[in-house]
């Protein structure tokens, strides 16, 4: 099974093209410290959000950010434990 989600690695190259920093970007579009660190962490951030950088870099959407799939880990197997964790001086 797979899960997607979204990564923004296309956006910090295309600030390295243009030279420009993060917070650059943060200020002259109007965007959070909280939304840069969504962004940073590759998680989902509003379309606006995402507009606001395209109308400031001057390019599409998928110039910024592309959907990837990952395998979704499975469930756990029934009846097979995890090894048991030693603790310190034990």
């Amino acid at each position: 099974m797979f899960e997607t989600t979204i990564c923004y690695n296309s956006l910090w190259k295309n600030l390295i093209d243009k030279k420009m920093s993060q917070i650059d970007l943060q200020r002259s579009a109007g965007i959070s410290a909280s939304t840069m660190t969504k962004l940073r962490r590759d998680e989902t951030v509003s379309l606006d959000v995402l507009v606001r950088i395209c109308a400031y870099l001057e390019c599409n959407i998928g110039d910024i950010c592309n959907v990837v799939k990952k395998e979704k880990a499975g469930p756990a197997v029934p009846g097979v434990l995890k090894p048991k964790r030693r603790g310190r001086g034990k």
